[in-house]
């Protein structure tokens, strides 16, 4: 919620209800997140509100919910974490890099492609 350009109403430090750690284990800022089916509560607040909107029509990692929210990305995981242990989300670990390619692997590929033809 902002006041005007850059200007936020709520002050980003009260969405993490002055608590320094999450209620539970913190999210990588990779993660996926999901909204679930579950209703939101009346007396769900403000920001998480706005989370579980944004969320509505698909996923969204942790950094692209806290940028589209204006929030830093460390209150966007208290968040997130307090949405996912009411079951108002669910979240996945970001997906790992891909390894290195065995090179020989691809050649045997190939070698059986071409004797194919």
């Amino acid at each position: 919620m902002t006041a005007g350009p850059g200007r936020r109403l709520i002050p980003a430090y009260l969405v993490t209800g002055g608590r320094s750690r999450p209620t539970g284990p913190a999210l990588d800022r990779l993660a996926v997140l999901v909204r679930t089916e579950e209703a939101v509560a009346q007396d769900t607040g403000s920001e998480q509100r706005r989370l579980c909107d944004l969320l509505e029509p698909g996923a969204l990692t942790v950094v692209e919910c806290a940028a589209h929210l204006d929030l830093p990305v460390s209150a966007t995981v208290f968040l997130a974490t307090d949405l996912a242990a009411a079951g108002l989300l669910l979240t996945r670990p970001p997906i790992p890099s891909a390894g290195e390619i065995d090179r020989s692997l691809v050649e045997r590929l190939l070698v059986g492609l071409r004797s194919l033809h």
